[in-house]
């Protein structure tokens, strides 16, 4: 005998090949990437994957029944059913959704679609869109929860959990809090003491990080670059003396900029791949050195959302890029040095100094406190 859920999950199955003809772009990726239709050869590999979770859901349905009817009554009751471990009651639950394949979704995410009592969804078209892909019924009530009103609506969906309600969380696509609302239900639930847990899948970080080909033992997620090219260029100082690989968010409007920053901090050399359409036909990994990626982008200027996986400093390139903070007074000795020695101008010694001296922060020295240490040398 089949749960609510496992018969969602065969309906998704039974609904697979009308629901592929009218697959389009849907909100996707943890940054905004949108769901493009599958090829013939993905739907097919696709649909034995759903087939796959439909079994998985039926065994375990199956598994609860046996049980209890070998054991008796008893045993039923000690063993929660399929339906309490996908959707538990009196908890918060986030859930990752698809970032590009609709067929990625996984069958928990089947069960707490149909049966969670409320569902936070940051676009609640985006939410219906992917349900009727799924060809899933959201049996809860659907509520708008998005960056600008997470804080005001934790505390009341918060309210229901300790009624015993189970409240599903979702982003348009990826994980919650992963540069998408979340974070502010989490941090209250973990304030007041309720259950929060999380129904794992499509991670557009790890996606890119794993395809990369980079050292995936130690890395950091930056999320998107700054939008302004001098607060970029000072973030991106900061992290010339990181030896994880960093992984970064991009758009296609700024990619151009962004890749010549990072050059301009990292050099031409430094090892990267720029990964885009993560999941979908026209996925694609461009792996080589930052000024290769720059070259490429120039030759052919890629599309959609990106997402950068650069590798770490070399330990000569840390040593080299830690930030030395020297008095003002010291910068303004080195400034006259320079001058003397190349026959510069004072302020143009200066600018010079000051850009091979960040502080700490990544941002400059100010030039006119040193202007002022060099007038006062020469007196």
């Amino acid at each position: 005998m089949q749960t609510e859920s496992a018969q969602s999950t065969q309906q998704f199955v039974q609904n697979d090949a009308s629901s592929r003809a009218g697959e389009a772009s849907s909100g996707a990726g943890n940054h905004g990437e949108s769901v493009a239709a599958q090829s013939s050869s993905s739907q097919s590999s696709s649909g034995l994957a759903s087939s796959g979770l439909a079994s998985l859901v039926s065994a375990s349905a199956d598994a609860v029944t046996s049980e209890s009817e070998e054991f008796g009554n008893e045993a039923a009751l000690a063993t929660p059913s399929v339906s309490q471990a996908l959707v538990p009651q009196g908890t918060v639950v986030l859930a990752a959704t698809p970032i590009g394949n609709v067929h990625d979704a996984s069958a928990r995410l089947v069960a707490l679609l149909q049966e969670a009592d409320i569902v936070a969804a940051e676009d609640t078209r985006r939410l219906y869109d992917l349900a009727n892909r799924l060809g899933v019924h959201v049996g809860g009530r659907v509520i708008a929860y998005h960056d600008h009103n997470e804080r005001e609506k934790s505390d009341g969906l918060l309210d229901q959990v300790e009624r015993g309600a189970c409240v599903l969380v979702v982003s348009d696509a990826g994980m919650p809090t992963i540069n998408d609302p979340g974070l502010a239900i989490v941090r209250r639930a973990i304030e007041r003491g309720i259950p929060v847990t999380c129904a794992p899948g499509p991670s557009a970080v790890l996606d890119a990080l794993a395809l990369s080909g980079l050292p995936t033992d130690r890395f950091c997620y930056e999320g998107f670059l700054p939008r302004k090219h001098s607060e970029r260029m000072q973030y991106l100082r900061t992290m010339q003396a990181e030896q994880r690989t960093m992984v970064f968010y991009e758009t296609l409007h700024r990619i151009g900029d962004s890749m010549k920053d990072l050059q301009d901090a990292f050099g031409p050399n430094r090892a990267m791949a720029l990964c885009r359409e993560l999941t979908k036909d026209y996925e694609e990994v461009r792996r080589s050195t930052i000024s290769g990626i720059v070259k490429s982008i120039e030759e052919n200027p890629p599309r959609g959302e990106m997402v950068l996986v650069v590798a770490g400093a070399s330990e000569d390139e840390a040593m080299a890029a830690a930030p030395a903070s020297l008095p003002v007074e010291d910068l303004a000795v080195l400034s006259i040095d320079r001058a003397l020695e190349n026959g510069l101008r004072i302020k143009e010694a200066i600018a010079q100094v000051v850009a091979e001296h960040p502080l700490p922060d990544g941002s400059l020295p100010n030039r006119k406190d040193i202007y002022s240490a060099v007038l006062a040398l020469k007196h």
